[in-house]
């Protein structure tokens, strides 16, 4: 009932706004004044539909839009209203038609030019509103050319390294988080299987740290991607229309990337690059755990996780042994040692 009244009202003033526009431009002299009023009432309730259908939009949108982000629009158009009135003061002037229009076209231009400018660099601005509000502005040219931002994959949260990555300094610049990401990793920790719902509620946990942690700087941001579905896909496309890197450590969507020439920050690269390097005929002490895929191997694990395959460790099972580094094989999963016992090579003590 309240929609109908304010209906109803939208269509009788803009009956009357459409008589005054006909009245001041001459039409009445044109045509007799019931024709004039019929031509109104049409022509409002035309507009009264129109305007509906967009007011309806522009509430949906305004229901979803970020705080930072509509607060940064209504500034913009103030400016933007502001700018085009000082402009369109000496025009004002001019005599006759140009005089009545001109000002305000020049208005409606003005607004228009910069709310472009504004919607494509709103990425720009939400960031450096953020920072204000974060009390991290940086005043340093330099600094301001190299911020960067990276997107963060599912896979990547779920691992949950990333945090104690970023908390360290690795990551320079920005996180973000699509809307996307955030919820696919929802609808995992809501999976009824339990593996799949520990790892959901991981992730979900890391991204609550990371927001909390004061050096961190992340962002959770909404993209309409309406036409991809995939997430992977709507990850690449934000990422190349963003041009910035991913974060992830998810094997399949860094071939995919490499393709269509989007950056990757793996963090198993990572994790490989800063492991103790160790060359043949070093010698090391390990913990032979468990039998290897091979006929007589033993394997054990260095503190950062790599891998180590002692050639006749089998009878070593359990024990604590001097090991001789005989070769390392660097492949996609990480690097693998291999090593003897220091007795089988003879090497005294």
């Amino acid at each position: 009932m309240k929609n109908k009244k304010l209906f109803i009202l939208m269509v009788v003033f803009l009956c009357l706004i459409s008589y005054s526009i006909f009245s001041l431009t001459e039409l009445d002299n044109l045509v007799s004044k019931p024709v004039l009023i019929g031509i109104s009432i049409v022509a409002g309730i035309i507009l009264s539909f129109i305007f509906r259908r967009i007011l309806k939009n522009f509430a949906e949108k305004i229901k979803k839009a970020n705080f930072t982000r509509l607060l940064l629009t209504l500034i913009t158009l103030s400016l933007g209203g502001i700018l085009g009135g000082l402009l369109a003061i000496p025009v004002s002037s001019l005599p006759g038609w140009w005089g009545h229009y001109c000002p305000v076209l020049i208005v409606v231009v003005v607004v228009v030019l910069v709310a472009m400018v504004f919607s494509y660099r709103m990425d720009a601005f939400s960031e450096f509103a953020n920072r204000i509000s974060n009390g991290k502005l940086q005043f340093s040219e330099v600094a301001a050319e190299h911020h960067e931002t990276a997107l963060l994959d599912t896979s990547v949260i779920i691992d949950g390294r990333i945090a104690d990555i970023a908390h360290c300094g690795f990551v320079p610049g920005i996180l973000i988080v699509p809307n996307f990401i955030l919820l696919e990793l929802q609808f995992i920790a809501d999976s009824e299987d339990a593996q799949r719902r520990q790892r959901g509620r991981r992730g979900l946990e890391t991204l609550a740290n990371m927001q909390k942690d004061p050096a961190v700087a992340i962002q959770i941001k909404e993209f309409d991607v309406p036409n991809i579905r995939e997430a992977d896909a709507k990850l690449l496309h934000v990422a190349m229309e963003l041009d910035c890197p991913i974060l992830t450590n998810d094997y399949n969507l860094n071939k995919v990337a490499e393709l269509q020439g989007v950056r990757i920050l793996n963090v198993n690269d990572l994790t490989n690059a800063v492991k103790s390097i160790l060359l043949p005929g070093e010698k090391l002490i390990v913990n032979v755990i468990q039998e290897g895929k091979e006929i007589n191997q033993g394997v054990g694990y260095m503190e950062d996780g790599t891998m180590v395959v002692v050639e006749n460790g089998r009878p070593y099972l359990g024990q604590e042994i001097d090991a001789i580094v005989t070769k390392i094989l660097q492949t996609a999963a990480g690097r693998m040692i291999f090593a003897r016992h220091e007795k089988e090579l003879g090497v005294k003590r």
